[in-house]
């Protein structure tokens, strides 16, 4: 099965996070999925098969913390109000969201419940958030 056949065949994962917010929160198709890693994900190199490598580019936060708190206070912190954010998770058949960066924050538990790494992607501010379970959090300019 390729990835685009694979994309989103997990959409009960997300269940509890559609839930929470509501209509608030776009489901995204595998064309938006990828429009968006184009503009973010994809423009760093891998270091694994689900972490980035960051040597070379602008890192301009890291914790070790990886809990619900850390989470909000790092999402709050580095997004714009109103700005769009995008979660991937690290398995594509889980479908990434699209949604305002105030709701991540107000939900950070249920978006860690999801998947144990993901990354964050602020549109506006064109910054990363990874997140690894264990492992704290990582944000970084996206390169142009």
């Amino acid at each position: 099965m390729g990835a685009s056949e694979m994309y989103g065949t997990q959409r009960g994962a997300i269940a509890a996070l559609l839930e929470a917010v509501g209509d608030s929160v776009m489901v995204l198709s595998y064309q938006e999925d990828r429009s968006f890693a184009a503009m973010s994900l994809d423009r760093f190199g891998a270091a694994g098969s689900v972490r980035l490598a960051w040597r070379g580019h602008e890192v301009i936060d890291r914790c070790d913390a990886f809990d619900g708190g850390q989470l909000r206070r790092t999402v709050l912190a580095h997004a714009e109000p109103g700005e769009l954010a995008i979660v991937f998770w690290d398995n594509l058949a889980v479908p990434s969201v699209a949604l305002e960066a105030s709701l991540i924050a107000d939900h950070a538990e249920v978006i860690e419940d999801v998947r144990p790494n993901c990354w964050i992607y602020l549109a506006g501010s064109a910054v990363l958030v990874e997140r690894h379970d264990g492992e704290g959090l990582t944000v970084a300019r996206v390169p142009g």
